[in-house]
């Protein structure tokens, strides 16, 4: 019995090594224009943003911002609000790209110091 247990484990942790890793072509997201789209309250709402490598302009309900990038790595960088207006917009935000498209990433975001992770999908217009 013993044996058909070490055996199915085995077999599933050959098979899950097997398997593709995500594609993560994170440098063709640098640079470009974007569109995020969220639900707050059960409302749809897009961010449109350009990323110029370091740094980031967005509109969003008719407000443009601007924040500062550093990238950590590739696919890894800090947000950093240029002109906040509050202590809330002075916090700076961890992204994360998991995953590549040929138009489009997925990413992982939360506040700096703040464990809590939200998802969303980023395409890219231009």
């Amino acid at each position: 019995m013993n044996f058909r247990i070490s055996t199915a484990l085995l077999v599933l942790l050959s098979l899950s090594s097997c398997a593709t890793p995500p594609e993560r072509n994170c440098k063709d997201f640098k640079n470009g224009s974007f569109t995020f789209t969220t639900s707050i309250n059960g409302e749809e709402k897009t961010t449109i943003f350009t990323r110029n490598e370091d740094i980031e302009i967005d509109v969003y309900e008719g407000k443009t911002d601007t924040s500062s990038v550093r990238w950590i790595n590739d696919c890894e960088y800090i947000v950093k609000r240029l002109n906040p207006k509050n202590a809330t917009e002075e916090k700076s935000i961890h992204m994360k790209i998991l995953t590549t498209t040929n138009k489009s990433y997925t990413f992982e975001y939360n506040i700096v110091g703040n464990n809590k992770k939200s998802r969303g999908t980023a395409i890219k217009t231009k």
